[in-house]
């Protein structure tokens, strides 16, 4: 709390500072809609680089401001909240015209951005909402409830339940499963949780499907910063307290591949590898190549793929309109209030990808090829 109370005096107090002087630049509410683009800086804001996912989304959104000639200030925050902080206030100070920001924590950035208002800087936030500000200028994701009904909707695929058209599958239950959310912190676990349990309501309620340990609360199955270590001990840890009888886990909730990781790693730990005791139906999001490796070898069920290459480009597009003066085109304008204000937002479409989608979604595209899926590891 005393670090998350520095950064909003450091905010509130370089909030003052901006609106007496302007930054560097043509920041600092200059007018940039006739400047020239190699005259225009945008400051993006990722939280971290332990995660091939957000290193994907740093290097495309650099890759497609740079293409309209953008300079670009790209930092990675190392899961550090003052650092995040720091860097943020840094490109404020130093004229960024636009700021491109996914947040470590959504409710611990308002002195940054009360200072970016102050120096009229829009702010974008990307994929992770900013929340508890008025200062958040657009909104750019993916259509976030519905991740977690194709998440729930894998599960029951994998269980057999259901069919790949969402007709009604073969198998009748009951299975046990497991359920992990993501970080408290991140707007996004929410609405991954809330698709998944209303999918998985029907099948809760009937018996088919039964979660053993008894921990259904989002509060139960969060894992702060979405770290497969943490995933990893809690698996392990259900496992000893719930399934000691015999009793085995047929199906584990997974809202993203890293965790999805570690579950797997603590099954196998336990003896989850073939036969009797076969590894269960594990889900995944983000089609992380070391998890895309997995479900190729038969490991991992499926990931829920979201293309960060056309989530990079709407960012880029909404930078450009901001910069011309121009409201970005939003297609969500009800759904993702931040406590202070409804954010106008886009939102992408997801795919689901079992072992049979990996060539044509992921490789046929070019997200992703066949040497990389085969070693695990990206390039």
């Amino acid at each position: 709390m005393r670090r998350r109370f520095l950064a909003a005096v450091s905010g509130a107090a370089l909030a003052i500072s901006l609106a007496a002087c302007s930054g560097e630049g043509a920041g600092g509410g200059s007018d940039t809609s006739s400047a020239k683009p190699g005259d225009l800086t945008i400051g993006v804001s990722m939280p971290t680089q332990t995660s091939e996912r957000w290193i994907a989304d740093g290097n495309s959104v650099k890759e497609k401001l740079q293409a309209k000639g953008y300079k670009v200030d790209l930092q990675y925050a190392g899961d550090d909240i003052p650092t995040q902080s720091q860097q943020i206030d840094q490109m404020i100070t130093q004229g960024a015209d636009v700021l491109v920001i996914a947040p470590i924590d959504g409710t611990a950035l308002s002195g940054q951005l009360q200072a970016a208002a102050a120096a009229k800087i829009p702010v974008i936030s990307y994929d992770r909402l900013i929340r508890n500000s008025p200062n958040v200028s657009f909104y750019v994701s993916f259509d976030n409830y519905k991740v977690g009904v194709a998440q729930a909707n894998a599960l029951l695929v994998g269980l057999g339940l259901l069919n790949k058209d969402g007709s009604k599958g073969t198998a009748t239950g009951p299975f046990n499963v497991e359920l992990f959310a993501g970080s408290l912190d991140d707007n996004n676990a929410g609405f991954f949780f809330n698709g998944a349990m209303d999918t998985l309501k029907p099948y809760l309620d009937a018996g088919t499907l039964k979660v053993k340990s008894g921990q259904i609360k989002i509060e139960q199955a969060a894992i702060l910063r979405w770290q497969q270590e943490t995933a990893q001990k809690r698996m392990e840890d259900l496992l000893t307290s719930s399934y000691n009888d015999g009793s085995k886990v047929d199906g584990v909730l997974s809202p993203f591949d890293g965790l999805s990781r570690g579950i797997i790693t603590a099954l196998q730990n336990a003896g989850y590898r073939g036969g009797a005791k076969k590894l269960p139906v594990v889900t995944g999001q983000d089609a992380e190549v070391a998890s895309v490796k997995l479900i190729n070898d038969g490991v991992q069920s499926s990931t829920v793929f979201k293309d960060t290459r056309l989530l990079a480009e709407q960012a880029a597009i909404a930078a450009e309109a901001f910069l011309r003066k121009e409201e970005p085109k939003a297609n969500e304008t009800k759904a993702y209030n931040n406590g202070v204000k409804v954010v106008p937002a886009f939102l992408l479409p997801v795919q689901t990808v079992y072992k049979e989608d990996i060539k044509s979604v992921l490789i046929d595209s070019g997200y992703l090829t066949e040497q990389e899926v085969a070693a695990g590891r990206a390039g």
